[in-house]
């Protein structure tokens, strides 16, 4: 599904995206913006966790600057969703495994730092 990806860019089915990103359903929801810049809030994946997938892939920008909430991270696992948090070139090709194996899996990519 995901192409290529570089810094602050991702070609996802033949399309550029230049801007951070959620994917849900097999659908790309760009313009994925964070109230606090590089902190993930519970109100900011509810589109995702409304989705219920089983995995929830996060790509913490190539350096890993992203980081989930602590509340975030306890609602996740009251809510049983698997999370897996890696640099996002490697978050990639680990929503690419999982999507291609027919999981049912979502990701959340922050394209830059």
């Amino acid at each position: 599904m995901i192409k290529r990806y570089a810094f602050g860019s991702v070609i996802i089915q033949g399309k550029q995206y230049t801007s951070d990103l959620k994917i849900i359903d097999g659908q790309v929801h760009p313009d994925w913006w964070r109230k606090s810049g590089h902190t993930v809030n519970v109100a900011e994946i509810e589109d995702i966790l409304n989705a219920k997938p089983d995995y929830l892939i996060f790509g913490m920008g190539r350096f890993g600057m992203m980081k989930l909430s602590d509340q975030l991270k306890q609602h996740l696992i009251d809510c049983g969703v698997n999370v897996i948090e890696a640099p996002t070139s490697t978050a990639i090709h680990t929503f690419n495994r999982m999507y291609a194996d027919g999981k049912n899996v979502a990701a959340a990519f922050h394209l830059t730092c």
